[in-house]
């Protein structure tokens, strides 16, 4: 897998992540806990993007 592609298919969980976060946080009932580690999640995957785009 070519780094753009890499790239690309952590931009794409990264988007999907970000639309499940959204629709957790609507969702009354949902764990806290879950929220805050798909926050963590999604932050790790923006950091990983941001680097690999610096290489």
């Amino acid at each position: 897998m070519s780094l753009t592609m890499h790239i690309e298919e952590l931009q794409k969980k990264h988007r999907t992540l970000s639309a499940k976060v959204e629709e957790a946080q609507r969702s009354p009932g949902v764990n806290d806990h879950e929220i805050v580690r798909m926050k963590k999640q999604k932050l790790h995957l923006k950091e990983e993007i941001e680097r690999l785009s610096r290489a």
